[in-house]
């Protein structure tokens, strides 16, 4: 992947039930290989879904305040995540 997934940035699943779903990078996972994304819908912050990089479709694109609100570890709301990604869809 040309593009690294960093914690913000718009996601598009490409494999899976879940294909053409829009998402946004909450965490890295552990392994190097996988990242946390949540919609603020079926996968909430309080359990977001593990996906492999190579299933994503990164966007180029970024939602700063989310980013600097997940880094400062304030409150995220899963109904701000929604609302951002609607212009995505």
């Amino acid at each position: 992947m040309s593009l690294e997934i960093k914690q913000g940035a718009v996601v598009y699943s490409v494999k899976g039930r879940d294909t053409g779903v829009c998402y946004v990078c909450v965490a890295e996972a552990d392994d190097g290989k996988s990242v946390y994304v949540s919609d603020g819908r079926t996968h909430k912050l309080s359990k977001p879904k593990k996906k492999n990089v190579k299933h994503l479709k990164h966007t180029g694109k970024s939602l700063d305040v989310i980013a600097a609100k997940l880094k400062e570890n304030k409150k995220v709301f899963d109904s701000e995540i929604n609302s951002s990604l609607r212009n995505f869809y």
